[in-house]
């Protein structure tokens, strides 16, 4: 019987300030002892979290998860590295696009998925330059602007 996913969000703000998103993946996330629950009670951060390769396998680095506050029986390192689980496609494809000058890949969103599992959204990222920030600001208050304009 599938669980209800629960509407824990847990976001990088940051990270659409900083990077432009090129292509967006959703991988699950190996994970151990009492970090579920820790994620469940959203006691987890995504500040400065990014992902890189060892042996061919995907891991998310600086995610933070809180220990779990209600027992000390497994308790895990709250900012250990992470596994990510992809299809080997879409990981020799990211892969591939790391190895290029510029390219990154970040972690934009934790949460619950429909089974109950907690899923990462990551997204192969460029860096934007101080210009494209300022664009980007300038584009923002234009949006803000025009929504009061039409209250």
């Amino acid at each position: 019987m599938p669980k209800a996913g629960s509407e824990i969000v847990i976001k990088n703000r940051r990270a659409s300030f900083e990077y432009e998103f090129l292509e967006n993946y959703t991988a699950g996330i190996v994970l151990c002892g009492t970090e579920i629950k820790s994620i469940r009670a959203g006691k987890a951060s995504l500040v400065d979290s990014y992902c890189y390769f060892i042996n061919g396998e995907l891991y998310v680095k600086n995610m933070h998860i809180a220990e779990y506050w209600w027992g000390s029986y497994n308790c895990h390192d709250p900012r250990r590295d992470r596994k990510l689980l992809l299809n080997k496609k879409e990981l020799r494809k990211l892969q591939r696009a790391t190895k290029e000058k510029g390219l990154t890949i970040v972690a934009t969103r934790l949460f619950i998925a429909g089974n109950g599992y907690a899923k990462l959204d990551i997204s192969l990222a460029k860096g934007k330059k101080e210009y494209d920030k300022r664009q980007s600001i300038k584009e923002k208050d234009m949006k803000r602007e025009s929504s009061y304009r039409i209250k």
